[in-house]
């Protein structure tokens, strides 16, 4: 039987507005399960990102349930949703939000330190030769290309070996040839560690390598279906 990992039931999220409340999510019911790949797409404002911060805990439902693992994410505080997190998830953002201050190692290295990592420094390099860095773990952000940050950002998400493993627009700052590198270490990460992945992208060649895609449209779940 196949577990399920994310389970959302009519999931909704409405934000205080310059003119009132605005609805952002409408009664989102989605079950994600254990090593899929699940691609969120839709046109800008449609909730794909918001869709995304909801199952990492970093928004809070404001009307159903979102379970990650078994557990309920709308009834834990804020420190108990950064130990989940800590635990079992791995967040990629569009725009990298590396450190500026550590180097790269240090960067992957800190949430194996903050989990209580006797090796983490070990298991940041090992992860950073593994998205080509190895000559590059001493510099900081400011010496990288986006393209190098992004790989940082992704080494960072998967060396702690996350469940979830969610992505945001990752290729989204990045051009061509850097987004198709990116995109197939995103996979290979996902083939490796065996994580479930849920990405938000724009990019159709990068849905269609998920086993699922998602439509949003307006905060509702417009079609679900195999990607082709």
């Amino acid at each position: 039987m196949t577990e399920t990992v994310l389970a959302l039931k009519d999931a909704r999220l409405t934000l205080a507005g310059n003119a009132g409340p605005v609805d952002i999510l409408r009664g989102i019911t989605l079950d994600v399960a254990r090593g899929e790949t699940l691609g969120l797409i839709g046109p800008s404002g449609s909730g794909k990102s918001s869709l995304l911060m909801l199952m990492g805990g970093l928004e809070r439902a404001t009307g159903g349930s979102v379970k990650a693992l078994g557990q309920d994410l709308t009834a834990m505080d804020e420190d108990a949703l950064a130990r989940f997190r800590r635990g079992n998830m791995g967040v990629v953002f569009q725009s990298f939000h590396l450190i500026p201050t550590m180097t790269a190692l240090e960067n992957v290295a800190l949430p194996l330190e903050l989990a209580g990592k006797q090796d983490a420094f070990a298991r940041a390099e090992a992860e950073l030769r593994s998205v080509g860095l190895g000559a590059r773990m001493d510099h900081y952000p400011s010496q990288l290309s986006g393209g190098e940050q992004q790989r940082v950002a992704l080494a960072r998400a998967a060396a702690p070996r996350p469940a979830i493993l969610l992505a945001d627009e990752p290729t989204g700052n990045l051009d061509g040839v850097n987004g198709a590198a990116i995109m197939d270490l995103l996979f290979g990460l996902h083939d490796r560690h065996g994580a479930t992945l849920v990405m938000v992208t724009h990019s159709p060649d990068l849905a269609a390598r998920c086993s699922r895609v998602v439509r949003l449209a307006d905060g509702r779940i417009d079609a679900l279906e195999a990607a082709a």
